[in-house]
């Protein structure tokens, strides 16, 4: 081994190469997400389509919150049925329904049957997400992991961003028709489904394609691996569910993660109230969620350049503690500067931390376990989001502005989980073997 070998890099592949030395299949997922995104239309305009049809503000509210519910059952129910339906199979059915339901909502006549498409749509739209995150990891080498998420949610913030401006130029194609905004959702769906079809692996062909996948990857030589603790709870022949809780230490990272999504979402419900209350200029709110945007498109991928090789406790750990401190910064005497500099902290913890957070459910367990590892990490992501306006609006009720120093309490908590989710002296075990692998060091 010569010397510049055994002196690792700072720093590991950026995004471009590892995008470009990803498996073709990688990059009809990645792409897929793009699509998706861009075409998400119904959560935005649900809302306004049903109080443009004479409905209240809280059927529409209800209806809303029927997608929610829809997308947490689908990502059980996707985890589920992973390994028996493959990525491809999971996307086309998730996305061919969805389409089908989604062309519906304009043309059933009764509001409990919209509703329930509405709760369709949500249910079936997402139940793919699992076997595809899964399959994303098993195609890209251990020490790339943080790396392609970091480029599947830098997808994900890219779609989110242009999705509205998208909508909006469709609603008023047809001198603002709703119909034409969800028949294009209903369009992007199937291109999604399509490029399913031809470009992602049938499932009995899935291990081969990993295999070579992870062969032709060129590694740096001294890379080292991804730290991955090991499932220490589940019995060998444990599947589903049950083996997810019966492993503590992802429990612990499950229970954080709730927490910390909690006091995350703060900034789109009870921040608003209390730019309100205060009198605020609603400038400044709308400046600090773009300056939020700006920060996660931009900066996020060059920046994992860097974190993707920290240990994850320290990357997960310190972005949950930053989002704390950033939520907590808003219980200053609220004004431009406070929004913008506590919105500037917990969005630098968002970009250092986000893309770690992420990769680490498809390496937390056995790798047959891996699609419901990632669902039990989805649905308590879509959780925390669900809940976190509304216990945060109880407290604001309830405690007026020491509603940020108790949010901060409760990341403290997540993290203290979180030091015990990741013990820094343990390595994962991918294939549920209850000691890990010794590693060979290349020469």
């Amino acid at each position: 081994m010569t010397e510049n070998e055994q002196q690792p890099s700072s720093q590991g592949p950026g995004a471009w190469v590892t995008f470009k030395e990803s498996h073709l299949a990688v990059k009809a997922i990645l792409a897929g997400v793009i699509v998706n995104r861009l075409g998400a239309f119904l959560t935005i305009f649900l809302v306004l389509y049903l109080i443009a049809k004479g409905y209240s503000t809280a059927e529409a509210s209800l209806a809303l919150g029927a997608y929610g519910a829809g997308g947490m059952v689908g990502v059980l129910i996707g985890g589920a049925l992973a390994s028996r339906l493959g990525a491809r199979n999971a996307t086309v059915l998730s996305m061919a329904s969805s389409a089908l339901l989604l062309t519906t909502i304009v043309y059933v006549p009764s509001y409990p049957a919209k509703v329930l498409a509405v709760f369709l749509v949500g249910l079936l739209g997402l139940m793919y997400r699992p076997a595809s995150a899964s399959l994303l990891s098993e195609l890209t080498p251990d020490t790339r992991q943080v790396m392609i998420f970091a480029i599947y949610r830098w997808g994900l913030n890219l779609g989110t961003m242009a999705s509205p401006l998208l909508g909006y130029a469709l609603f008023n194609l047809r001198h603002k028709s709703y119909t034409v905004l969800f028949w294009g959702e209903a369009l992007v769906a199937v291109v999604y489904a399509l490029i399913a079809f031809f470009l992602i692996p049938a499932k009995h062909d899935e291990a081969d394609v990993a295999a070579s996948a992870k062969a032709d990857t060129t590694e740096p030589a001294a890379e080292p691996v991804v730290e991955q603790p090991a499932a220490e709870s589940a019995e060998p022949g444990e599947s589903g569910y049950r083996a997810v809780l019966r492993d503590r230490r992802y429990l612990f990272f499950l229970i954080g993660m709730l927490f910390n999504t909690i006091v995350y979402v703060q900034y789109t419900s009870t921040l608003p109230l209390d730019v309100a209350k205060e009198h605020v200029n609603v400038l400044w709110y709308t400046l600090a969620v773009a300056l939020n945007g700006f920060m996660v498109i931009v900066f996020e991928l060059p920046l994992t350049k860097f974190t993707q090789k920290w240990p994850l406790r320290l990357s997960v750990v310190l972005s949950w503690a930053l989002v704390g401190l950033g939520e907590m910064f808003y219980g200053f005497p609220l004004g431009g500067a406070v929004i913008l500099i506590g919105t500037f902290i917990w969005s630098a913890a968002e970009i250092m931390g986000g893309p770690a957070v992420f990769s680490f459910p498809a390496i937390a367990g056995p790798a047959r376990l891996k699609p419901v590892y990632i669902s039990s990490f989805q649905f308590t992501f879509n959780l925390g989001t669900a809940i976190g306006p509304v216990i945060g609006g109880e407290l604001f009720l309830g405690l007026g502005r020491a509603v940020w120093p108790t949010l901060g309490l409760l990341a403290a908590v997540a993290c203290v989980l979180g030091l015990f989710a990741f013990p820094g002296a343990d390595k994962g075990a991918k294939d549920g073997s209850p000691e890990p692998e010794p590693v060979t060091e290349s020469v």
